[in-house]
């Protein structure tokens, strides 16, 4: 399964990780002619894709490119990493709407909350990934709560995941698919 791995970086040499398992591809994400060819021989496309601060009405913009490339390049599958602003806290209450939540992260926040909506429009096998409220590195653990729509809070109130865990989730769902055309969520 060939498996292609996306997000702005803006300098690919950032990518420190060397393996024969890993291609690093530099693509203009926004340019829907070139993006469809650079993914056309991939089963899989992992979107972890978030505009800089302050341009967050690209989001969007890539939403529409990344739906229509990977449609018309004939990829099987696209998972997207999401945030976990529109998790709902309650019934009808995302996280994002709530007045804890950090006003920094607001606009990006509704921004792919706003990218959601679109997949679950999209005629093509998605999966949208919210992780938990909080992620960091820390032990890889294999032992975390699946959701789907709802914020999953440990029993102090805490939403968090290792980004360990993070990975081992979504290589999950990329080899074992349980999330076609839905969300998922993870945390402890």
């Amino acid at each position: 399964m060939a498996i292609l791995l996306s997000f702005f970086l803006g300098d690919p040499s950032r990518i420190t990780t060397k393996s024969e398992n890993l291609s690093i591809l530099t693509c203009d994400i926004l340019d829907r002619e070139t993006l469809t060819k650079s993914i056309s021989d991939y089963d899989v496309v992992i979107s972890a894709y978030g505009p800089p601060h302050g341009q967050e009405q690209l989001m969007k913009t890539v939403t529409q490119t990344l739906v229509a490339s990977v449609k018309q390049a004939g990829v099987k599958r696209l998972l997207v990493v999401g945030g976990a602003g529109s998790l709902e806290v309650a019934p009808g209450l995302k996280l994002v709407d709530t007045p804890s939540f950090p006003e920094a992260w607001k606009s990006i926040a509704l921004a792919a909350g706003e990218a959601l909506e679109d997949y679950r429009k999209a005629d093509l096998d998605w999966t949208y990934f919210s992780p938990a409220a909080m992620f960091q590195p820390g032990e890889r653990t294999g032992t975390f709560r699946i959701g789907t729509d709802q914020l999953l809070v440990d029993n102090k109130g805490e939403s968090h995941i290792s980004t360990e865990d993070y990975a081992i989730a979504m290589l999950d769902e990329v080899e074992n698919p349980r999330f076609i055309r839905k969300r998922f969520t993870i945390a402890y």
